[in-house]
């Protein structure tokens, strides 16, 4: 009986132990055969990462290598709570100074926890401490880490302690593996129409979302793909504590950094630009202030600038104005007032329809044509077409224009350039309004010429005074003079391109000969007169309207370009609704004559009269080398 007993016992415990057994092989089975690929994916996703490298983004710099826009490398800060124990008070009072965190806030992320996993408890290893850490902040919190002391005071510490206190030191506080990259405008707000800034763009690829950074306004977005560089990989494994393991790096594919961009635009001349406009910002108090300076032999664009403004570095921020944004010089167009009048006396010269001698009766200020009376700001009489530009007579331009008849007036109008985009590299460029023939009123022959029922940017008119400065030769503007490696190496160089021919040598030089007019005590831009320069340049007064009439608000303006009879720099100022005085011969004249004094010594442009060189055959004045020191040293 005992025997029995005994057997059934060992029966028992040995079906049990081929339960145990078999449990335990169904359970290796199902691990190694049945969920394999399963828990190999889990795995892998686990510890494998595939890390996107991102190129370094070129940087932006102006004709003479100055910077206006870089990259700079910079830290994710992270740490292991797990390593740092109770001692989380003294880490976040050690680093809270260096990151610039509130002390408390930060003990608080860096106590150790527990988070629920899959129905287990696990220890938090990973808290993201801060992003865009310079390099220059880590190497102090590297420094500073070390230093860290011992909390067992005179007691000698324990082995543990002792391990404990090196993981405390060099591993509980780290970086991500990879840098972020962070972008600066060294000059801040200067040239920010132009620079542009950056924005993040959320993306999807193959159900993958991410977060990608690039160029949302100016020549950061229009150059973009070339700043961007191309993007490089890194499959790689990580530990529970999300460090790399270097040694298990499956593949490593570098990135192709970003090309440089190299401007047309100079430094010193935009400082001088926005100093001038800034100024003129707090004389008349315009709702926005806009200039341009250009070489009309090249379109080469030296300096842009409107305001109000904002700062790429914090774009955000415009200091209240919800438009500050925008560059109103290529995206706003307006009606130009009398400075569109260089566009129908050239054709009618051009055309031999009228000459320089030829006069107008200007009905003394008051002629009504097609039931609209059309006005003077002067009484006038009998205004030669040399005179109607001096004065600037509505009433002279509006009979040139009637004379040449409608197919003739919109096509000098379309010949320079008017209606088009320019083809600029920034976003956002209008074309403009210009309404075809067909749509015409009755009074259009008559209000064109004086720049009313039209509406064009300050580049298109800038542009078409240029074109009067080469030659009568209409120029492509340009803002970009090269691409380079990171080595310096120019991978592409733009050259100047010419648009089209748009009037004839011979009439061009009557109508500069008409324009210097216009820049004497008879014209009116006495204020743009320039002592060692002979200025030839057209005044604009344009009364806004709201759409269905027009309103005591006023465009003002001035375009000019010297040494009239062999031009070095076209320059255009424009200020919208001036308060008090309006007219462009009293507010932008005078700014465009700040602007060119400046930039003319900068330059060294020979004088063409009254000239006062020195031994050297520079100007007798500050040297280009001063107003560069001071310029320079105002926008830093």
């Amino acid at each position: 009986m005992a025997k029995q007993l005994q057997y059934r016992r060992l029966l028992a415990l040995g079906t049990l132990l081929a339960l145990v057994f078999a449990g335990l092989g169904y359970r290796l089975v199902d691990l190694q055969v049945l969920r394999h690929a399963e828990l190999q994916a889990r795995a892998e996703n686990l510890t494998k990462h595939i890390d996107r490298l991102e190129p370094r983004r070129g940087n932006i710099l102006d004709i003479k290598g100055n910077l206006l826009a870089t990259s700079v490398f910079v830290k994710t800060v992270c740490a292991n709570p797990t390593l740092i124990g109770n001692r989380y008070a003294d880490v976040a009072h050690l680093l809270a100074p260096l990151l610039q965190l509130d002390e408390a806030e930060l003990a608080q992320r860096l106590m150790p926890r527990a988070r629920q996993e899959e129905g287990r408890v696990v220890p938090v290893q990973y808290v993201m401490l801060k992003q865009k850490v310079p390099a220059e902040v880590w190497d102090r919190i590297q420094a500073a880490m070390v230093t860290l002391p011992s909390n067992t005071g005179d007691r000698k510490p324990t082995a543990a302690e002792r391990t404990f206190l090196e993981n405390l030191r060099k591993s509980a506080v780290y970086t991500e593996p990879l840098d972020d990259q962070l972008r600066t405008y060294p000059n801040q707000r200067l040239a920010a129409h132009v620079l542009g800034y950056l924005g993040s763009v959320e993306r999807t690829n193959d159900g993958v979302r991410s977060v990608e950074v690039e160029g949302v306004a100016g020549i950061e977005s229009e150059l973009n793909d070339k700043l961007s560089g191309v993007g490089g990989f890194r499959v790689t494994e990580r530990n529970g504590r999300q460090q790399e393991l270097v040694a298990l790096r499956e593949e490593d594919v570098e990135p192709r950094d970003g090309l440089n961009a190299v401007l047309t635009i100079d430094s010193v001349i935009q400082h001088i630009v926005e100093t001038a406009l800034a100024e003129g910002m707090a004389k008349h108090s315009p709702e926005s202030i806009s200039a341009i300076v250009i070489r009309p032999r090249t379109g080469e664009i030296l300096a842009m600038a409107t305001l109000p403004d904002f700062d790429p570095n914090d774009p955000g921020h415009t200091g209240g104005s919800p438009d500050a944004w925008c560059n109103r010089l290529i995206s706003n167009p307006a009606e130009p007032g009398s400075t569109f009048k260089i566009v129908v006396v050239s054709g009618g010269l051009n055309e031999g329809v009228v000459t320089l001698d030829q006069e107008f009766n200007c009905e003394n200020g008051d002629f009504l044509y097609a039931g609209k009376h059309l006005h003077d700001h002067e009484r006038y009489g009998i205004l030669s077409v040399k005179s109607i530009i001096t004065k600037s007579s509505n009433i002279g331009a509006a009979k040139i224009g009637i004379a040449m008849g409608e197919d003739r007036l919109y096509d000098y109008i379309r010949a320079f350039g008017f209606g088009d985009r320019t083809g600029i590299p920034l976003p956002g460029e209008s074309r403009g309004i210009l309404h075809p023939v067909k749509k015409w009123t009755k009074v259009s022959i008559a209000q064109l010429p004086m720049g009313q029922g039209i509406a064009v940017t300050p580049l298109q008119m800038v542009l078409a005074m240029s074109a009067i400065a080469n030659d009568g030769v209409l120029m492509r503007p340009m803002l970009v003079d090269r691409l380079q490696d990171e080595d310096g190496a120019t991978v592409v160089k733009y050259q100047p391109q010419q648009v089209r021919r748009v009037i004839t040598e011979e009439t061009d030089r009557k109508m500069i000969e008409a324009l210097k007019t216009v820049v004497t005590p008879d014209g009116t831009a006495a204020n743009a007169a320039l002592e060692h320069y002979t200025v030839a340049g057209k005044t604009g007064t344009a009364q806004k309207s709201d759409g269905t009439q027009y309103l005591d608000k006023f465009y003002s303006s001035f375009t000019g370009f010297f040494p009239a009879d062999n031009p070095e720099i076209c320059i255009y100022v424009a200020l919208d609704d001036p308060k008090g005085v309006h007219y462009g011969g009293q507010v932008a004249a005078p700014i465009f004559k700040e602007i060119a004094e400046q930039a003319a010594t900068y330059l060294n442009i020979r004088p063409d009269r009254d000239a006062a060189p020195d031994a050297t055959g520079k100007i007798a004045s500050a040297g280009p080398e001063m107003v560069s020191k001071a310029a320079i040293a105002r926008t830093q």
